[in-house]
């Protein structure tokens, strides 16, 4: 017993060691789960709006085959861009391990060309280029096509606000549907919208619709970017640019100007709202004459050169 007694503190310590251990380790575990679970949820979040998040990674919510095209030429381009990476990782690291000093100090004086390596090294590259050229001019030019549209918008850059122009449509008396489109500074914002991105008059427009913009700019050159939809276009002074844009889905699309244009370039930004027919007809009698309308009347809009019906 006397030869015992002595192991006992040993033993107790080693068993608190152990203890201690083992709560760190179960915290360690509770905070890689705690951590993997946020990284599952940042991930699953980081397109659930039609606007830039916070520290986002990834692409927004496609709302338009344009845009839907765009991410899968990205894609596509990625496989091949991982197929170059991980074959020139594996030479210049095959190189490394095989040919540094402590593996090979001799040097063989025929290991410097070779034909068939040479030949596969030049022939590669210009095989991948075409396999990409081709899917990327065919969206280039289905991008760039504008074909029986069924209704026109027109999108002027001022220093620093845009204007907008639904020229399909007139009234009685011949006036067409023109309005601006200011940033609504912080002190208006209210619950929901959007620093920096919410205007106080946005551009509303049919889904599933072929829509044409005409882009142009009164000042300097300005940019109409709706990220979402797949849109970027220069606003040139004196010059008109086009676009054809669907939207598929009903959503408010945010984008900015993203071309400079001088020091408050980072305050114009684009809202386009996308609604169903009928709320787009309820939209144009408002702005036609939004005072029979809280009469109780409905006026005549006079359609265009368009395919939509009348609304009388």
């Amino acid at each position: 017993g006397s030869v015992g007694s002595p192991a006992r503190p040993m033993q107790v310590e080693h068993i608190q060691t152990s203890d201690a251990l083992n709560k760190a380790m179960s915290l360690i575990y509770q905070n890689m789960l705690c951590f993997l679970s946020n990284l599952i949820w940042l991930s699953s979040n980081l397109c659930s709006n039609d606007a830039a998040q916070p520290w986002q990674f990834g692409f927004q919510d496609g709302g338009s085959p344009s845009y839907e095209g765009i991410v899968e030429l990205h894609d596509d381009i990625m496989f091949y861009l991982i197929l170059i990476l991980v074959g020139v990782a594996w030479m210049l690291m095959s190189t490394i391990r095989n040919f540094n000093w402590n593996h090979n100090q001799i040097v063989h004086k025929y290991l410097n060309h070779g034909t068939v390596l040479e030949l596969i090294w030049t022939i590669s590259p210009a095989l991948v280029l075409i396999a990409i050229a081709f899917p990327s001019f065919k969206l280039l030019y289905l991008l760039d096509e504008v074909i029986d549209p069924v209704m026109t918008v027109k999108a002027i850059g001022n220093q620093w606000y845009w204007s907008y122009e639904y020229s399909d449509y007139v009234d009685q008396e011949g006036q067409s549907i023109e309005f601006d489109s200011y940033m609504v500074p912080e002190s208006d914002l209210e619950i929901g919208d959007l620093r920096l991105l919410e205007v106080d008059n946005r551009v509303v427009v049919p889904v599933d619709t072929h829509i044409r913009f005409i882009v142009t700019a009164r000042d300097v050159i300005h940019s109409f970017a709706v990220p979402s939809l797949g849109v970027k276009l220069d606003c040139i002074p004196g010059r008109l640019n086009q676009f054809s844009l669907v939207i598929n889905r009903e959503g408010v699309f945010y984008g900015q100007c993203s071309e400079l244009c001088g020091v408050l370039h980072g305050f114009m930004p684009v809202v386009i709202e996308a609604v169903s027919l009928e709320q787009y007809l309820a939209w144009l009698s408002d702005q036609i004459s939004p005072l029979f309308n809280k009469e109780g009347y409905t006026p005549c809009i006079y359609l265009c050169n368009t395919h939509l019906p009348s609304v009388c």
